[in-house]
């Protein structure tokens, strides 16, 4: 892997301060200047690199959902079966890198703005698809058909749960312990 680019390194510490200033005052009333002095930025270098607030909402999501496809990525690839599998996509949403406080409320956040916003929208019904693709490909291989809506329903609205009440903790989550909960819940699903 290369070195990082100056405005790489930019980008990442902006993305960063926008995960802490959006759970700390919330989206919809966070200022650019108040991203930006959570950055030790201007709003006019936030405006430079993102375009506006939105643009910065949508590029700090599309880094939670990278750090999201390489946590799958790396569980598919000691995955064997379709339940290891089902585990690996409980897994990746519950990672060590993801699973916090200010990501989940950020994640929560986006949801809440999504259907106001065509950029917004179309990555949650990206994710959602993702989701609902990882969750099909293999519970088909596990239910009868007739319960394969209700599994993946299940599972997707455990995790949603899950990450809901994350987003509103006021003590630092345990990833560990969440992904062996969503592994039991996996095993009750498909039994």
């Amino acid at each position: 892997m290369g070195r990082k680019r100056i405005r790489d390194i930019r980008n990442e510490e902006l993305i960063e301060a926008t995960i802490v200033a959006v759970h700390t005052r919330g989206y919809g009333v966070v200022t650019m200047a108040e991203i930006a002095r959570e950055a030790g930025a201007s709003a006019a270098s936030i405006n430079y690199y993102f375009g506006s607030k939105e643009g910065l909402m949508e590029a700090t999501m599309r880094h939670l959902l990278n750090k999201l496809k390489q946590a799958m990525i790396r569980g598919y690839s000691t995955a064997d079966t379709p339940k290891d599998r089902l585990y690996a996509v409980m897994d990746a949403n519950f990672d060590d890198d993801l699973f916090k406080v200010a990501q989940c409320s950020l994640w929560m956040q986006f949801w809440a703005s999504a259907p106001y916003s065509p950029r917004l929208s179309r990555l949650h019904r990206i994710n959602r698809n993702r989701v609902r693709s990882h969750f099909l490909a293999e519970l088909r291989r596990l239910v009868p058909p007739e319960q394969l809506e209700t599994a993946r329903h299940a599972l997707q609205c455990y995790m949603d749960g899950v990450w809901l009440q994350a987003a509103q903790s006021d003590v630092p989550l345990d990833p560990a312990k969440a992904r062996k909960a969503a592994h039991r819940v996996v095993d009750l699903v498909v039994g």
